[in-house]
């Protein structure tokens, strides 16, 4: 068996499986994770488009890329360690819940540049994290179609028909709509462009109209 055990052994360190680990390649391998690590949270902080931004989870995008890189330095380095840590990771349940889709994306991004740096890709990891970098502002700056907004209004319902006439040139969709009393307060999903921002000035000078709010719509309010 032991015989074995070292012929597998001989034969995996001759396949080049397994990394032979310096202080100089560690150093070298956190850097380059911890730079595009760094270019992940920069990306996901200046270009944020939810309601809340978090300061948390931008750290926590950071360590996800770190760690998954320490993990994967790991697994290339020992064979018998790999081995375990597949065991010991299968049993880890994550409960945290992730309320935007875009966050589940930046999370996929750290742990795949974590993957890439542990594999020693570094140049790879570079190139495409620059490249979905770019892909992502341009995305998030260039906005196609019109931009959408939640409309809230409150206003007495002697005053519904006025309302409606300066509602009925803007493409609305109903979101919610409270009754009470004579009070009426009703939110819109409304999409405007450049010259019909100023609906809400328009609306608060109707006699009746208590409120008229707008708001920037990300999916998450």
């Amino acid at each position: 068996m032991k015989e074995l055990i070292s012929a597998f052994r001989e034969s995996v360190i001759q396949s080049g499986l397994m990394l032979e680990l310096t202080p100089t390649y560690i150093l070298l391998t956190m850097l380059v994770a911890l730079v595009c690590a760094a270019m992940i949270a920069l990306v996901y902080k200046f270009f944020y488009r939810g309601a809340c931004y978090s300061a948390n989870f931008t750290v926590l995008l950071v360590m996800t890329t770190l760690v998954t890189t320490f993990a994967l330095i790991t697994v290339s380095a020992n064979l018998v360690l790999s081995l375990g840590m597949v065991g010991a990771l299968s049993i880890v349940r994550f409960r945290a819940a992730v309320k935007d889709p875009l966050d589940i994306g930046f999370l996929f991004w750290s742990i795949a540049v974590g993957i890439t740096c542990g594999a020693g890709l570094f140049v790879y990891a570079l190139v495409c994290s620059f490249f979905i970098a770019a892909v992502y502002v341009i995305l998030t700056v260039v906005r196609f179609g019109p931009n959408s907004y939640l409309l809230v209004i409150r206003h007495e319902s002697s005053c519904a028909g006025e309302v409606a006439v300066e509602l009925s040139g803007i493409r609305t969709r109903l979101k919610n709509r409270t009754v009470t009393g004579s009070t009426v307060e009703i939110s819109y999903k409304v999409y405007l462009k450049g010259e019909q921002a100023g609906i809400v000035d328009r609306l608060n000078a109707i006699n009746g109209v208590s409120r008229a709010m707008l708001i920037e719509y990300t999916g998450d309010i």
